[in-house]
């Protein structure tokens, strides 16, 4: 799971948890992902903008998701983006991504795909909202999905939004 080439911003990614130890090669994972997504997205950003991803565990991002969004629990990945996305061709710094191990663990193992890839998919969405990317309505979602499938196949990873092998013969 090697990017084409490293993503083109200062890339720095923080353990926060040693939840983490349990993904050895997170900081690769991540590197990749950012590589896949600025390079499918066609993102734009000065040379040396710097963008952090911090992994981090539950209490972490149920304490930042109860102060910035009003809403008192984990969730999977949360976005800290540093300006505007019409501003990101500009900007010193982009943004924070930060991702909660538990919630992330979790989901993986329940829709049965590896953890790594499943970080994998997150940080490439995360990247995504600091752009100005959402899925707000269906069509911001169809096309941010489009981004991350694509960005995701760069890394030899199949598309996350096709149903479970159980769900299809519902």
């Amino acid at each position: 799971m090697s990017p084409d080439r490293p993503p083109p911003v200062a890339l720095e990614t923080v353990r926060d948890s040693e939840l983490w130890d349990a993904l050895p090669d997170a900081e690769a994972i991540v590197e990749a992902a950012a590589a896949a997504v600025f390079a499918e997205a066609r993102l734009v950003c000065l040379a040396d903008a710097e963008l952090s991803v911090t992994l981090a565990d539950d209490a972490r991002v149920k304490a930042l998701n109860a102060e910035w969004r009003a809403k008192d629990k984990p969730t999977n990945v949360l976005t800290f983006p540093a300006v505007e996305p019409d501003e990101t061709a500009d900007a010193a710094m982009l943004g924070d991504v930060i991702l909660a191990f538990e919630t992330v663990e979790r989901e993986a193992r329940e829709e049965g795909k590896p953890l790594s890839e499943h970080v994998s998919h997150l940080v490439i969405h995360g990247v995504l909202h600091l752009f100005g990317h959402d899925h707000l309505d269906d069509g911001e979602a169809e096309e941010m999905e489009a981004i991350e499938t694509r960005a995701l196949a760069r890394l030899g990873i199949a598309d996350p939004y096709l149903p479970l092998p159980d769900e299809s013969a519902a």
